[in-house]
């Protein structure tokens, strides 16, 4: 009889339950859940309480609310037994945190704040706590402190302590009344299993957290703010686990939820895009993981621990256990080729796809893909929404030149896609000249699946095999890898999660080999990319930075 393991992808509108085969990685069933209260950045449910720009909260209930009608939908689609499940893994869309009780009680389920703001969750794109990144950020610099290169010398306005600190200022009376702040992904397994464990994901990329030094010390909390003494040991508490470490076991309580049996092994959590890469199959270093999507996640693992400069972070323990794992990003790419389409393209494109019944984006694609690397003359740079890695700087601006009165709208849909390769090549021998080797790419992601040009230019750009792996939910199918890893093989998992990843990865990976005359020809290109790069990005001409401020204050 078939055994199964169900992963649990929380995103950011919905939660979606997995359910495969360990044998074979199968999907036999999947569903998704929207949230009620989807994101809430206008007034919170129930209310007529506004909110203030660049809030965005979320309901932990529907998180609840996800156990009990994705995972039953799925187990139904797949014609699963209860009895067959042997273990459940979770992904979260992370710095996703909620202030709780010692309990676990999320603390707007308490009448007396459940109208305070600050008593939800604060969801990942939560950005306004930027005043309180910036203070944590210049209180590190001045102190000199050691995790700040780390993180790429910058603390985001979206990560835990940036998060915390407002809670503190904006909402004292919510800070003390909380006995904890955890991560969503932490206390979705709280809730199934009554056991509270942090994950080294989140902990490690989001929470400042190191396995050989732990949190910031109780030093630079109080000279960041006083109230925050001891901050350490009582509201961020908790043993920190590597990912699929067992967390402990179903509920009576959860397994109703879910209609599942109770005592079935429940893996730590991840973040979202952390779990994709054991869902390609990739637990060896040298192997780049790109999520591409409005964004990109670069995802690589080492066995040594080297500073980067402008990554994101690098956690031992954080995408794998027993080694350490890289993560940087390009801070737009899908988002780029939207702007162009949806508000640049020239009405006849979209009128001559509405005709054939295809999407502008297939158009464009078509066309794009019969010139030659530098035919059109262009050349863009990909920070239409800043610069993340290895720049970090969100200031900086896009641009395009090289274009004449003969140039149409697939030379520059091309481009768009050439500055993104340029940008993801930077970043790979920002790597390189650190220590990492990066040996090959594999991809996946909604891009990755729709856009067969895209694939092939990275692989020119770079020269290296860019690989298309995965089905589709990704981050769902790596959840479910370390469901059936966290159950073992005595209960018909596995005790690798390199075994759990060969065995459940069944799609047949795409291999998208270097052109190697394209190649030479974006050598050229990815020169004057260099040099654009360095001008722009590195202070010779702070024109960007210039015109965003007469835009401010105009």
């Amino acid at each position: 009889m078939s055994k199964f393991a169900i992963g649990l992808d929380f995103g950011t509108e919905s939660g979606r339950a997995l359910v495969v085969d360990v044998a074979t990685g199968k999907v036999v069933g999947s569903a998704a859940h929207p949230y009620a209260d989807g994101v809430i950045d206008k007034h919170l449910p129930g209310t007529t309480i506004t909110l203030e720009p660049d809030t965005a909260l979320q309901n932990p209930n529907d998180y609840i609310e996800t156990l009990k009608r994705a995972v039953p939908e799925a187990m139904k689609q797949g014609g699963a037994r209860a009895e067959d499940v042997i273990g459940i893994g979770v992904d979260f869309t992370a710095c996703t945190v909620l202030p709780t009780l010692a309990d676990g009680t999320p603390l707007c389920n308490v009448p007396q704040w459940k109208t305070n703001p600050h008593a939800w969750v604060k969801l990942w794109k939560h950005h306004a706590a930027q005043p309180e990144a910036n203070k944590i950020n210049e209180v590190a610099r001045a102190r000199d402190e050691p995790w700040l290169p780390i993180y790429g010398g910058i603390v985001s306005s979206e990560w835990c302590h940036s998060k915390t600190l407002q809670i503190l200022n904006d909402a004292p009376e919510i800070y003390n009344a909380t006995d904890k702040i955890v991560e969503a992904g932490d206390w979705i397994v709280w809730q199934m299993t009554g056991v509270m464990k942090r994950n080294a994901c989140a902990a490690g990329y989001k929470g400042l957290w190191q396995k050989e030094s732990g949190y910031p010390n109780n030093d630079f909390l109080c000279a960041l703010d006083p109230r925050l003494d001891r901050l350490n040991e009582t509201k961020l508490a908790g043993e920190i686990v590597a990912p699929g470490t067992r967390v402990g076991v179903l509920t009576e309580q959860a397994a109703q939820w879910m209609g599942l049996q109770p005592g079935i092994a429940v893996a730590a959590a991840t973040i979202d895009a952390h779990a994709a890469a054991l869902g390609v199959g990739v637990t060896e270093p040298g192997r780049m993981v790109l999520i591409l999507g409005t964004s990109t996640c670069h995802l690589i693992l080492d066995h040594h621990k080297h500073l980067v400069p402008g990554i994101s972070g690098v956690v031992e323990d954080g995408i794998l256990p027993g080694l350490f794992g890289y993560e940087a990003g390009q801070a737009a790419v899908g988002d780029i080729f939207e702007w162009y389409v949806e508000h640049n393209l020239a009405e006849p494109y979209k009128h001559r796809a509405k005709e054939r019944g295809i999407s502008p984006y297939q158009l464009l694609e078509e066309e794009a893909m019969k010139l030659k690397p530098g035919e059109s003359g262009l050349l863009a740079l990909d920070w239409w929404n800043g610069c993340r890695t290895p720049l970090v700087d969100a200031n900086l601006s896009g641009l395009l030149i090289g274009a004449t009165l003969g140039t149409r709208p697939p030379d520059i849909y091309r481009a768009l896609i050439e500055a993104t390769a340029f940008g993801t090549q930077i970043i790979i021998e920002t790597f390189e000249k650190n220590g990492v080797t990066v040996k090959q790419l594999v991809a996946c992601g909604g891009l990755a699946e729709r856009n067969k040009l895209l694939m092939q230019i990275y692989a020119d750009v770079t020269g290296r095999e860019f690989i298309e792996a995965g089905a589709g939910h990704t981050s769902a199918l790596g959840a479910a890898m370390f469901g059936a890893y966290a159950a073992g093989s005595a209960a018909g998992g596995y005790d690798s999660l390199t075994e759990s990843a060969k065995q459940m990865l069944p799609a047949q990976a795409v291999t998208h080999k270097p052109n190697l005359a394209h190649h030479a020809t974006y050598q050229k290109l990815f020169a004057e990319y260099r040099k654009l790069h360095e001008y722009f990005g590195r202070g010779a001409n702070d024109v960007m930075e210039r015109l965003r401020v007469i835009r401010n204050e105009i």
